[in-house]
């Protein structure tokens, strides 16, 4: 090979060395593995690249204006650094963006903001908020021939002609590199304040945070942990009750935090006794369950799963059959994170099986690389969605140097 392109890894302090790298890459066409800071490296199918071309020189805040609720930064800023700035003005990314890296084996706190739209991976705000991909303004992007080109800007406005922050956000570094994203932010909460329920069956659960979510009082969370999983949360009192976990949050001002909160509390009391856990404890639970507390710290193969919550604890109830299964409900069961026993498929065949029977995704987070080259680990695409991929993929990157395969075959 001739030029800057070397077969290892790379990590450009520039846009522009960056842009040199993939045309090169793309006329010699060698693949490459588009990182972020590999906080998601072991997320996706196996790829066999050429070279590594990686964001997490990319840093800083190039804009900051608090009173408009925007921030633009390089890709390559940590996710904590964005989160501390913005902590400083009372605000943050209200999306509440999920860290993987506890669960695949690194520190919490090691995504690139890159990283966080490229996967728009949501937490549990989610049902109050949108995705991480609503909350995505404007993006600089290097596509697959090595061009930059820019899509969207400083406002949510409507525009003419296609979203292209909406398709490069969750392609997994498939369509192009993020260089630079600008985002909208959000003020945090004067006060939080969590209910929990105790020892609820799992569709008893997701009934009763449905039943919250339907409520006029702007519930921003809804979770349901299995007995197994609550055991692993810090909080004592939820992790000696040697029960499953039911909670519930709302956010506001204080006074109209208590006011909801006492207004569920009277609504549940059907269901269970409600303990309430006050505005420290409920932010630190909560931070437990962005970072998947409950699944970190085991080899056994963790699948995310989003479906219809009404279906949720049925789709559940069937891989349990025959699988030794470990499960925690997000968005009232809308989100679904189960963990299989360490089988050489990792229980694909139930979960697709049970897919095919009651609708959803499911995309398997964490296996062992072997497992993770002889299954499907993104949810296999119907023949019209996969022909309108494979279109999307051509226009974004048609040497197909980006990260190919990671998310299909030829993708």
């Amino acid at each position: 090979m001739t030029g800057n392109l070397r077969l290892g890894f790379h990590a450009p302090a520039t846009s522009r060395e960056i842009s040199d790298l993939v045309a090169e890459a793309a006329h010699a066409k060698i693949p490459l593995e588009v990182r972020g800071r590999g906080s998601k490296y072991e997320v996706g199918r196996f790829m066999q690249s050429g070279s590594v071309v990686s964001t997490e020189h990319l840093v800083g805040i190039s804009l900051y204006e608090p009173s408009e609720l925007v921030l633009s930064a390089a890709a390559g800023t940590l996710l904590d650094d964005i989160r501390n700035i913005l902590a400083e003005h009372g605000q943050q990314l209200a999306f509440e963006p999920i860290d993987l890296g506890p669960v695949l084996g690194t520190h919490a706190g090691q995504s690139s903001i890159g990283g966080v739209f490229a996967t728009n991976l949501s937490g549990s705000r989610r049902i109050q908020v949108g995705a991480a991909r609503d909350h995505l303004l404007g993006v600089a992007c290097i596509n697959g021939w090595g061009e930059p080109f820019k899509s969207g800007g400083r406002v949510m406005k409507n525009v003419t002609g296609y979203d292209l922050c909406k398709a490069v956000a969750g392609s997994w570094g498939t369509l192009a590199v993020m260089t630079e994203v600008t985002m909208k932010v959000l003020p945090v909460a004067a006060e939080t304040r969590t209910l929990l329920c105790v020892g609820l069956p799992d569709q008893t659960a997701v009934d009763v945070m449905t039943l919250c979510l339907g409520t006029p009082f702007e519930v921003s969370g809804t979770v349901h942990l299995q007995a197994p999983l609550a055991a692993k949360l810090s909080d004592p009192d939820i992790a000696r009750s040697g029960a499953a976990v039911t909670a519930i949050r709302v956010e506001n001002f204080p006074s109209a935090a208590r006011y909801r909160v006492g207004r569920l509390k009277d609504r549940l009391a059907a269901y269970s006794p409600a303990v309430e856990l006050d505005n420290a404890r409920s932010r630190a639970f909560w931070e437990e369950i962005r970072t998947l507390r409950a699944f970190a710290g085991s080899d056994r193969p963790l699948w995310r799963i989003s479906t219809i919550p009404s279906r949720a604890a049925k789709l559940v109830a069937i891989v349990a059959r025959t699988l030794d299964i470990r499960v925690a409900y997000d968005w009232s069961g809308g989100l679904i994170w189960l963990e299989t026993p360490p089988t050489s498929d990792a229980g694909t065949v139930e979960i697709r099986r049970a897919i095919a029977e009651f609708g959803g995704h499911a995309t398997l987070i964490r296996a062992e690389r072997a497992t993770r080259a002889s299954v499907e680990v993104f949810q296999p695409l119907d023949p019209p969605l996969a022909a309108l991929t494979a279109k999307l993929k051509a226009a974004f990157d048609p040497a197909g140097i980006l990260n190919p395969g990671r998310m299909y075959p030829g993708v």
